[in-house]
C-alpha cells in the first residue's frame, strides 16, 4: 500500500494503517536509537514513545509522501532528551560516542545535532566564568572535584557547589531550548 495513503488513513484514526507503519519503521528506528543509546531497553522505550507521539498527534499530520522524516525527528528529540537527563552523569563517554555516531549520520541530522551542541555551548556561556570552567573540566575533561580544586585553586566544596548550581542552570537552559525547538519539529 502506498505510504501517503497510509498516512491519510492514520490521520483518520485507522489502527491497521498505524500497525502497518509500525511494522515498516520500528526496526529502523530501533537500530537508529541503538547507535546512540547502546541500550536495547532504552532504544525500545524511545521507539515506543515515538509511535505513541505519532498516534497522539495523528490528526496534525500533513499530506506527505513519507512519514520517515517525522518519525526520525521525534526519535532524535527523544534521544536528545535522554542525553539531557544524563547531563548530571559523570559518564560523559556516552556524549562522545553520541557525537561520533552522528558523524556517520546523514548531513541533515548532523546539522540539527550541531545546532543543539551550539545551543549547549551558548547555554554554558551564560553561566558564571567559575561555573563554566568547573563544568568544562568536570564534564569535558573528566576531572574529579579534587583535581578541579587543585587546578583552579578553589576549595573542593566550592567546586562541588559551582558544579551543582551550574548543572542545574544548564539543564534549565537546555530544557528551554528543547521546548522552543519541539513545536518546530512537529510542524515540519
Amino acid at each position: 500500500m502506498e505510504e501517503a495513503l497510509l498516512i491519510t488513513r492514520l490521520r483518520n484514526g485507522s489502527y491497521s494503517a498505524f500497525n502497518t507503519l509500525y511494522r515498516m519503521y520500528a526496526k529502523r528506528l530501533y537500530a537508529y536509537c541503538l547507535q546512540f543509546t547502546k541500550s536495547a531497553e532504552e532504544s525500545c522505550d524511545i521507539v515506543q514513545e515515538t509511535f505513541v507521539k505519532l498516534w497522539e498527534n495523528r490528526n496534525k499530520l500533513q499530506d506527505c509522501p513519507s512519514i520517515r522524516p517525522l518519525l526520525f525527528a521525534i526519535a532524535k528529540n527523544d534521544l536528545i532528551n535522554a542525553y539531557k537527563r544524563r547531563i548530571n552523569s559523570p559518564a560523559y563517554e556516552d556524549y562522545v560516542c553520541f557525537q561520533d555516531a552522528l558523524k556517520d549520520e546523514d548531513t541533515h541530522l548532523h546539522i540539527e545535532y550541531q545546532e543543539f551542541l551550539d545551543n549547549v555551548e551558548k547555554a554554558i556561556g551564560k553561566l558564571s566564568p567559575s561555573q563554566q570552567k568547573v563544568i568544562r573540566l568536570s564534564r569535558f575533561q573528566n576531572l574529579s572535584n579534587k583535581e578541579i580544586a587543585t587546578q583552579t585553586g578553589l576549595s573542593e566544596q566550592t567546586v562541588k557547589n559551582q558544579l551543582s548550581i551550574g548543572l542545574k542552570k544548564l539543564r534549565e537552559l537546555i530544557t528551554e531550548f528543547i521546548s522552543l525547538a519541539l513545536p518546530l519539529l512537529l510542524v515540519n
